[in-house]
C-alpha cells in the first residue's frame, strides 16, 4: 500500500509505530547532516527525519517542492515540539523513501499565506485547491451540502433532478443559449432555476422536493456571483407562508448547529420590506449593529415614504436643503472627534460614482454636550438638537447628513452606513444575525425596457409566478391598484446578505394570466412560452410554495467570508473566464457547420 496513515493523524500515542506516509513535500530543512522534510496531503503536515545516510542520499537527490514522495519509518517524539501543528508532538525517523513523481517549481508558494495573485492562482487551480485555506473552504461545503441533505430527508424531503436543457424564457437574467444540432434553428436555454418543474412535481404529487443543483446565469459578475453558481431549490404542496417560513428557519438552524456549533435562541426576527428600507435603506439589511437612518426630509408617498410629510430642515434658507427631496442621516457613535481629514474623506468616498453623492454634511455631538456643524451658517443649535434627537444621537457621536433624490439617497446613506460599520468594527466575521425580510410589492415599475421595447411597463420584482397576498388577488384586476400590492413572498438574509428568497406561487391558471398581462405577456405569447405550466393549472394544481437558497453564498457566510469564489472549486474571474481550461473559446469550424452556425 501507499500509506498506512495520512499526514494529518499521528500522535504522540503512536511513539514507536512504525507507518508509511505519502504526501507531497511542502518544505526540506537542512542542520549540517542531518535534514527534514514537511510532507503534506489534505489532513495535515508531518515532519520526517533523516538521518545523516539518507540525508547523503538527498544530498544526491535533492527533493523539491511539490515533489511526491512516499516514506516508511518509526514514529518518534520530537525535542523540538510545534503547538501550531497537530502533529507537532511527533516526527517520522525515515528508513527509506521514494520519489513517486517529481514536479516542477511551483508558480506561487503552496501555503497558507501565499505570494501568488488573484489570477495566477486562478490559472493554476489545480496547485492552488492544494492550499489548506482552500481545502477548508472545500471541507465546510461538504459538511454544509451533507448537513442540508441530513435536514431534508428527515423532514421527508424527495431529491429529484430536472433538465438542464430547457427552453428559453422571458423575464429574470439573460440565458445561456445551446444551439440544437437536429433541430435546426432552434435553441436550448441552460436554466436560471429549475422554477418551473418544481412547481410541475407539485402538480404531480411530490409535495416535498428538493435539490442541491447548478444554474446558470449569463449577467455581468461581482464577488458574490458566478455564471455557473450552486443553489439549494425546494418546493412544498399544501402550505401557507408560515409553513415555509419555519421549514427553512429550522434547516438554517440545523446547519449552523452541525456545522458550526452554534444555536439561535430566538426566533428569527421579521421585517417587512417597507421597514427595511425606511430603517436600513436596503431589502437586506445587516443588523449586527445599529446606525439606522432617520429622515430629516421626506415627502409623503407609497410604501417606504413617510406617512406624513417630513420636514426639519426647512426656514432657513439654505438651497441644498431646500431643494433637496429628501435628507437622511445616521450617528455614527463615538465619532464627534473625526478630524477635518477624516470628514473630507467621507466626504470624497459618497461622491464616488459608485455611490453617486454631491456631497455630505455633519454634526458633531461633543461630549460636552454641544453642537457643532458643517452648517452653523444656517441651522441655529436648537434646530441641530432636533436632528440629534430624531438620530437618538448621544455625547461623543457624529451625524452624517446626506441629500437628493429619494431612491439614490436612501441607497447611498445605505452604502455609508456599512462602510461607517466596517471602519468601525461592528460588521463581525463570526457573529451571524439572520432575519426574514416579508410583504415585498409584488410588482414594479421599470421606466425604460431592456428590450429596447420603448416606453416602460411593469415587471416582477421576484418572478411572474409569485403570488399576491390572498386579500390583495382581486386588485390584480385595477392598474391603479399595481403599485400596493404585495407579494406573498420572503427572503433570508444573513449579516446583510440575501441568501435565500422564495414565494407562494400562483397555482390557478386564470390568476397567472392576470400576472402576465401585468406584466405586458399577451395570451398568445403566455402561451408559447409557458403553455406546458398554464395546462398543467388545468388537472388540480395544488398551492404551494417555495423557496431557494444560494448554496455557495451560505457556505462562504459560514467561513466568514464574502466572496464565493473561494467556495467552489473550479470557479470563473470577473470576465466569466475559467483562465485554467481557457474557456471559453472558439470551436471547430464543422462543428458550427454542422448547428448551422456561421460567425459573421
Amino acid at each position: 500500500m501507499y500509506r498506512t496513515h495520512n499526514c494529518g493523524e499521528l500522535r504522540i500515542e503512536n511513539v514507536n509505530t512504525n507507518v508509511t506516509l505519502a504526501g507531497w513535500v511542502q518544505i526540506q530543512r537542512k542542520f549540517g547532516s542531518i535534514a527534514f522534510v514537511d510532507v503534506r496531503d489534505r489532513y495535515g503536515i508531518t515532519q520526517l527525519y533523516f538521518n545523516e545516510t539518507l540525508t547523503q542520499q538527498l544530498d544526491a537527490n535533492p527533493l523539491g517542492r511539490e515533489f511526491v514522495i512516499q516514506a516508511t519509518g518509526k514514529v518518534i517524539e520530537r525535542s523540538n515540539k510545534n503547538p501550531k501543528l497537530a502533529t507537532g508532538d511527533i516526527e517520522i525517523e525515515i528508513t527509506e523513501y521514494k520519489v513517486l513523481n517529481k514536479s516542477a517549481v511551483p508558480p506561487f508558494t503552496i501555503e497558507e499565506e501565499t505570494d501568488g495573485g488573484e489570477e495566477l492562482r486562478m490559472k493554476y487551480r489545480y496547485l492552488d485547491l492544494r492550499r489548506p485555506t482552500l481545502q477548508r473552504n472545500l471541507e465546510l461545503r461538504y459538511r454544509v451540502n451533507r448537513s442540508v441533505r441530513t435536514y431534508m430527508d428527515s423532514k421527508g424531503f424527495y431529491d429529484i433532478e430536472t433538465p438542464f436543457l430547457i427552453k428559453s424564457t422571458p423575464e429574470g437574467a439573460r440565458d445561456f443559449i445551446v444551439p440544437s444540432r437536429m433541430n435546426e434553428g432552434e435553441f436550448y436555454a441552460l436554466p436560471q432555476s429549475p422554477q418551473t418543474f418544481k412547481q410541475l412535481l407539485m402538480v404531480s404529487g411530490y409535495d416535498r422536493y428538493y435539490q442541491i443543483v447548478k444554474c446558470f446565469r449569463d449577467e455581468d459578475l461581482r464577488a458574490d456571483r458566478q455564471p455557473e453558481f450552486t443553489q439549494l431549490d425546494c418546493e412544498m404542496a399544501f402550505v401557507e407562508q408560515e409553513d415555509i417560513l419555519n421549514m427553512f428557519e429550522g434547516l438554517t438552524r440545523h446547519v449552523f448547529q452541525e456545522v458550526k456549533g452554534m444555536t439561535f435562541n430566538e426566533a428569527f426576527p421579521r421585517m417587512t420590506w417597507a421597514q427595511a428600507m425606511k430603517r436600513y435603506g436596503n431589502d437586506k439589511p445587516d443588523i449586527r449593529f445599529g446606525m439606522e437612518l432617520v429622515e430629516l426630509k421626506a415627502p409623503k408617498g407609497v410604501l417606504i415614504e413617510s406617512d406624513e410629510e417630513v420636514n426639519l430642515v426647512g426656514g432657513a434658507d439654505f438651497k441644498v436643503m431646500d431643494d433637496a427631496e429628501f435628507v437622511v442621516a445616521i450617528a455614527a457613535p463615538g465619532c464627534s472627534e473625526y478630524t477635518r481629514k477624516q470628514l473630507d474623506e467621507l466626504t470624497e468616498w459618497v461622491k464616488r460614482p459608485q455611490i453617486g453623492m454631491t456631497g455630505m454634511m455633519y454634526v458633531k455631538c461633543n461630549a460636552d454636550g454641544t453642537l457643532k456643524s458643517s452648517v452653523d451658517k444656517f441651522y441655529n443649535e436648537e434646530r441641530l438638537k432636533q436632528w440629534a434627537e430624531k438620530a437618538n444621537a448621544q455625547p461623543g457621536d457624529l451625524i452624517l447628513i446626506l441629500t437628493g433624490p429619494a431612491e439614490r439617497t436612501r441607497k447611498a446613506m445605505s452604502e455609508l452606513r456599512l462602510e461607517m460599520g466596517n471602519r468601525l468594527g461592528f460588521r463581525n466575521r463570526n457573529e451571524y444575525k439572520p432575519l426574514w425580510v416579508i410583504d415585498f410589492p409584488l410588482l414594479e415599475f421599470a421606466e425604460n425596457n431592456d428590450d429596447g421595447g420603448g416606453a416602460g411597463r411593469w415587471v416582477a420584482r421576484h418572478h411572474p409566478f409569485t403570488s399576491p397576498k390572498p386579500d390583495q388577488i382581486e386588485w390584480m384586476k385595477d392598474k391603479a391598484k399595481y403599485p400596493y400590492i404585495m407579494a406573498n413572498a420572503y427572503d433570508l438574509v444573513l449579516n446583510g446578505t440575501e441568501i435565500g428568497g422564495g414565494s407562494i406561487r400562483i397555482h390557478q391558471r386564470d390568476l397567472q394570466l392576470q400576472m402576465f398581462e401585468a406584466l405586458g405577456i399577451n395570451e398568445h405569447e403566455a402561451q408559447e412560452k409557458f403553455g406546458f405550466l398554464l395546462g398543467a393549472f388545468e388537472y388540480g394544481a395544488p398551492p404551494h410554495g417555495g423557496l431557494a437558497l444560494g448554496f455557495d453564498r451560505l457556505c462562504a457566510l459560514l467561513g466568514g467570508d464574502e466572496t464565493i469564489r473561494d467556495y467552489i472549486a473550479f470557479p470563473k474571474n470577473n470576465s466569466g473566464r475559467d483562465v485554467m481550461i481557457d474557456a471559453p473559446s472558439a470551436v471547430n469550424p464543422t462543428q458550427l457547420d454542422e448547428l448551422k452556425l456561421a460567425l459573421k
